[in-house]
């Protein structure tokens, strides 16, 4: 198990670093609500900078990004009664990528993850105004979208509270994370895009309430969960071992009773009760070596890093050209990775 004190803070300052992604170069991307919305920077020296959204139809609220070629983001627009996905330039330029789906406004948007052929693949938690009303688990009106050429389309829909989703390593299965029906579900990913055969690779229990989730070298599946800073490992053959836990035992009551009663709200998951961790939501294999993780929370101003003891699958951006945020790799550790700078 992972010891809280082997933990490093990384960055400072940050707000609501949800999302988390590592790249080759050494950078670290967040999620940012700071200002306008966007994204924050971490460098190899642990400062800080930024990429703020200029004339956004609204203040951005970023819950997922997810980094294109170039040094460009998408971002998954958690608004309060509207979302979508838009893209973020490097300078602050932002464009709507899809803002209807079905011909409606999409509702507020939770994670979006790009394939390496270049598809988005997007999640909407609950279709549920305001969302913490899907926070039981009685209700499953989440859902899945597909872009790409032929447009926006759901292509999985009755999910339990629909979070981060990823195609495997071997691009045979979308694992999907499904936060207050606690499972790790996937599906059968066809050629054309669409999905298959749903799957429930893992239940979680009392206290779990999956969010992130990232692949290993060795095909684990490490799963972040709210509320109880909890870092799960399941193995390919449906195990799962808690390797870090940061959590008061009375919290968790207090929580897993108004989860029962349905009466699970804001407050639950806007409070915690640790002594490090402020809630964990998302996790990023990286360093050299890729055995560096960062975690992403909901609460704190800054990430928290360790050593893992097995390393990382690497993502699909990993060794994405950077654009104009080369530069600030320039002085980064790890420029034998293959990060380009153009």
């Amino acid at each position: 198990m992972i010891e809280l004190a082997s933990l490093t803070a990384v960055g400072s300052g940050l707000v609501r670093p949800e999302c988390v992604i590592a790249h080759a170069s050494g950078l670290v991307f967040t999620a940012d609500w700071h200002g306008e919305g966007g994204v924050a920077i971490i460098g190899a020296d642990g400062q800080v900078s930024r990429i703020t959204a200029r004339g956004a139809p609204r203040t951005m609220r970023p819950n997922g990004i997810a980094l294109e070629p170039g040094g460009s983001f998408l971002l998954a627009d958690l608004g309060a009664e509207e979302g979508g996905v838009f893209r973020l330039q490097p300078d602050g330029g932002i464009e709507p990528v899809a803002t209807e789906i079905d011909g409606r406004p999409f509702p507020a948007t939770n994670f979006v993850y790009r394939d390496a052929d270049g598809g988005l693949w997007v999640t909407v938690s609950t279709r549920r105004v305001p969302r913490d009303l899907g926070y039981r688990p009685d209700v499953d009106d989440g859902f899945i979208v597909r872009i790409d050429r032929r447009g926006a389309r759901i292509v999985a829909d009755r999910l339990g509270y629909t979070n981060e989703c990823h195609v495997s390593p071997d691009g045979r299965y979308l694992y999907v994370n499904e936060t207050f029906t606690r499972r790790l579900s996937r599906y059968a990913l066809r050629a054309d895009g669409s999905l298959a055969g749903k799957e429930v690779v893992a239940t979680f229990g009392p206290g779990t309430f999956p969010d992130g989730l990232a692949f290993d070298a060795e095909g684990g599946i490490w799963i972040t969960s709210i509320v109880s800073n909890r870092l799960i490992r399941v193995t390919p053959d449906g195990g799962q071992e808690v390797m870090l836990e940061d959590a008061d035992a009375g919290h968790l009551d207090a929580v897993e009773q108004a989860y029962a009663a349905g009466r699970l709200g804001r407050p639950h998951l806007d409070t915690v009760r640790s002594r490090l961790l402020r809630n964990i939501s998302s996790l990023a294999f990286g360093g050299p070596d890729l055995s560096t993780a960062w975690l992403g929370c909901l609460l704190g101003d800054s990430l928290f890093s360790f050593r893992s003891p097995v390393a990382g699958a690497p993502p699909v951006h990993w060794s994405h050209p950077l654009g104009p945020l080369a530069s600030l790799a320039a002085t980064g550790p790890y420029p034998a990775n293959g990060a380009s700078a153009e």
